[in-house]
């Protein structure tokens, strides 16, 4: 039997589609059903390494693992990773296809679309529903003749959408109402219902204007979904970094990282932000880095363009300045990259800047070349001094996405990577990354570093230790599988879960037969 399709559309982006369709996988897995999500086409350098190497965006990754599953590249099958306002890498099915501008983009779509459709199709063949995500807003009118993610994926697979709105931002009765009138009569057909998201206050003050949402276009509001603090699921859009800082309780130790403009897989540093005795702040100015303990480089999208902003700025002298007076500094991929003393770029695979100083904060230089390596991979520390004293042999796990070679000297790799997922290593393992002799500046590919709690907890004792203060206690690690339960607990306790079963096809008695299987 083909499996069901449910549709997650938004008014806008950042509503919060991303995080309901993490909810509706978890609910769906508890309820008994295989479910996988999916979205056609992602714009996002977030971006996560499949089993077999191939790279998807990062939300489509944390939805596959609410719904507890492996994910695929099927999962989502175009992955735009954007390098300047108009131009994007193209991921095809996992694998770069090419870097092309906005306009000669349109010209890929029948290629695109033939990956979205068969990739749904074989989801649909594996799983009993599919939870579709849509892109931004279904009614952007000159982007609606050439989509391959919204409506186009709805009326190819006959799929119930639930168009969300974020009433956070204001004026939510007029998106709703705004993008069901800019709708072709067949789109808004398939529409079957409305969330109202990120509420805060009374929900009886709301019940008027339902009232007259419902009655203005006799669609129904399947519920209102709280705005939530405490359950903690990686963010997809850098809109999220905006708050330029996560503040906690007891802040002892100040880390800086660097918002670069095409910043990427910044949800690396979630567990330090999580941190009861971490201050985490996003700066993109030197007046805003003061005097942090610890500066993380980030991964980025376009190493060279962005270390050219940040010599523009002032940042990477800052940076160098804050490390004389004794700060520690990570790189994170490019940030790893720009530590070095060169980058180079001789055949402009990132961009038309053919070389640029490094840092010079590690003796190494990078070299971009023009395959990509995506890998997962599994590992331990190696060299356990400066910032990694008291992590000897501590377990590493994570992935690698980077085009590039870095080579160099006088430094001592921190890592031996022991397995790739999809490539052999070599004899015991492969050495991995550059600690300086001072212990104090580390660059590494591997993204998810600081998701390695026990290594984690060392650096920060290290960084602690130096500063002379104590750290408190960080209590149990997050569990990310009770996190996605508290998610669904919560969209469910939210929603109209009669009308979500009935639009959807899927028969709520279907369910008692399965879940005591899983």
């Amino acid at each position: 039997m083909v499996g069901k399709v449910l549709m997650v559309q938004g008014t806008a982006s950042h509503v919060g589609k991303s995080v309901l369709v993490s909810a509706f996988c978890r609910i769906f897995r508890q309820d008994g059903f295989r479910v996988a999500p999916f979205k056609a086409q992602n714009m996002s350098n977030n971006s996560y390494v499949t089993a077999d190497g191939g790279e998807i965006g990062r939300a489509q990754a944390v939805q596959a693992d609410a719904a507890g599953v492996e994910a695929r590249v099927e999962m989502n099958p175009v992955l735009l990773k954007p390098e300047a306002d108009h131009i994007s890498q193209v991921v095809v099915m996992g694998r770069p296809l090419l870097t092309a501008k906005a306009r000669d983009y349109f010209g890929l779509k029948p290629q695109l679309w033939e990956a979205v459709h068969t990739s749904l199709d074989a989801l649909r063949e594996d799983f009993d529903i599919v939870v579709a995500e849509g892109a931004g807003s279904p009614a952007e009118i000159n982007l609606k003749k050439n989509e391959i993610v919204n409506m186009r994926v709805a009326r190819y697979a006959d799929a119930p959408v639930l168009l969300c709105g974020d009433i956070d931002r204001g004026g939510v009765f007029a998106f709703l109402v705004g993008t069901l009138e800019l709708l072709e009569p067949e789109e808004r057909e398939l529409i079957k219902g409305f969330i109202i998201n990120k509420f805060r206050g009374d929900p009886d003050l709301l019940t008027d204007g339902i009232t007259w949402l419902e009655e203005r276009t006799g669609i129904p509001v399947a519920g209102l979904v709280h705005y939530y603090r405490d359950i903690h699921i990686p963010e997809e859009d850098s809109v999220a970094l905006d708050d330029t800082s996560v503040r906690t309780a007891q802040p002892v130790l100040d880390v800086a990282v660097l918002q670069l403009p095409h910043i990427a897989n910044f949800d690396d540093f979630d567990p330090l932000a999580r941190h009861p005795g971490v201050e985490l702040r996003y700066v993109d100015l030197p007046a805003q880095l003061g005097r942090p303990d610890l500066v993380i480089i980030p991964g980025t999208k376009t190493t060279i363009p962005d270390l050219a902003w940040m010599n523009e700025r002032g940042l990477s002298q800052a940076v160098k300045d804050l490390h004389e007076g004794g700060a520690a500094v990570i790189g994170i991929c490019g940030g790893y990259q720009m530590l070095g003393t060169k980058v180079s770029d001789p055949d402009h695979i990132e961009s038309s800047i053919a070389e640029l100083d490094g840092l010079g904060l590690l003796n190494l230089t990078t070299v971009f070349e023009g395959s990509k390596e995506t890998h997962r991979i599994n590992g331990k520390v190696i060299e356990a001094t400066g910032l990694l004293a008291g992590a000897s042999g501590a377990p590493v796990r994570g992935y690698e996405i980077h085009m590039g070679r870095t080579t160099g000297e006088g430094f001592a790799p921190p890592f031996l990577i022991e397995d790739r997922a999809d490539a052999p290593v070599t004899g015991s393992g492969d050495p991995e990354g550059a600690l300086d002799a001072s212990g104090s500046v580390m660059g590494t590919y591997i993204h998810g570093l600081f998701q390695n709690g026990e290594l984690t907890r060392a650096m920060l004792r290290e960084l602690a230790r130096r500063k002379g203060v104590s750290l408190p206690d960080v209590g149990s690690e997050l569990d990310l599988d009770k996190e996605y339960d508290k998610l669904a607990d919560w969209v469910r306790n939210s929603l109209d879960m009669d009308l979500v079963y009935r639009v959807s096809g899927l028969s709520r008695e279907y369910d008692a037969a399965r879940v005591s299987n899983l």
